[in-house]
């Protein structure tokens, strides 16, 4: 049976669905800054994963940017697995045709009308968020001072993708570390915003203007119009890092996206009960702590035999 809401349940069992839903937001963070594994220990992680999903590691050069591809990875099964009690090997993940990860759960989702999650990395660290109703954008930037160009020269580049209320914001923001990081705040707010509604990075982002009161209270304009049944956050992780959440109406997603979903429309009751949801803190995990027992297990009667 799923997890709707009616005007006719008791307050008690409204809060007995409130706790449920809880379960599914979740935030999870790894600081892949100190795992630095053997060439053994990545594959091993990497084996954690289906065949099909280990050549979007491995086509990556660096292996910077291959801890960081496989760390994301890790976390939607291990967050699925978690959450959902799928075991790993029943997993199934699949991406829209603009890239947007995806879970086919069929009724192991019952309790959540839309489980969807998101992760993002920058830098230092690999994140993800998920959401049991509300479609859920996350994305994290680390704050690089450029070097080869002045910042305004940086910013320069990424003009035509802020409306002209938040481009004054930026470039009046004060000193050049203050303009980089408003730069860097609104820009993140933006990404989350278009993962979310699973558009792809040609998604008009001008056309997606961002307000608030000292960074919070924060509100998006799309096209002009409020879009009142939206919720965002913008956190620091730590080390010159940010994190911003989104958290909005599965009718805003992308055709495409929608398709995957299983409910878009909701009665307001049972939608505003979602949207306010408390956004819990981010947990740290390590890579470890991703890898199942039973795979370890798994690799270790395999070595002794």
């Amino acid at each position: 049976m799923g997890f709707f809401f009616s005007s006719n349940l008791s307050s008690s069992c409204l809060v007995g669905l409130w706790i449920t839903m809880e379960r599914g937001v979740q935030r999870w963070v790894v600081d892949i800054s100190g795992w630095d594994p053997s060439p053994q220990d990545f594959s091993f992680a990497l084996s954690v994963l289906p065949s099909v999903e280990q050549p979007s590691v491995t086509r990556f050069v660096q292996m910077e940017d291959r801890k960081r591809a496989l760390v994301s990875r890790l976390l939607q099964y291990a967050l699925v697995n978690e959450v959902l009690a799928i075991p790993y090997d029943e997993i199934i993940i699949k991406r829209t045709l603009e890239g947007k990860p995806y879970l086919e759960c069929g009724d192991v989702c019952a309790d959540f009308p839309n489980f969807n999650f998101n992760a993002s990395h920058h830098g230092d660290y690999v994140a993800i968020a998920s959401e049991p109703l509300c479609l859920v954008g996350l994305d994290i930037v680390s704050i690089v001072i450029p070097q080869k160009e002045t910042v305004i020269e940086f910013i320069q580049n990424f003009s035509s993708y802020f409306s002209s209320f938040e481009w004054d914001s930026i470039v009046n923001a004060g000193t050049y570390d203050d303009i980089l990081i408003e730069f860097y705040r609104y820009w993140c707010l933006k990404e989350a915003y278009v993962k979310a509604i699973g558009s792809g990075v040609a998604y008009g982002l001008d056309r997606v203007e961002f307000h608030h009161s000292c960074w919070t209270n924060i509100s998006v304009n799309v096209e002009g119009k409020a879009m009142n049944e939206w919720r965002f956050w913008l956190l620091e992780l730590g080390k010159g890092h940010l994190v911003s959440i989104a958290r909005g109406h599965p009718r805003s997603a992308t055709e495409s996206y929608m398709r995957t979903l299983k409910q878009a429309e909701f009665d307001e009751e049972e939608y505003h009960a979602a949207l306010h949801l408390p956004n819990v803190r981010f947990v740290s995990r390590t890579v470890e702590q991703l890898i199942p027992v039973s795979h370890k297990d798994r690799v270790h009667r395999t070595s002794i035999s």
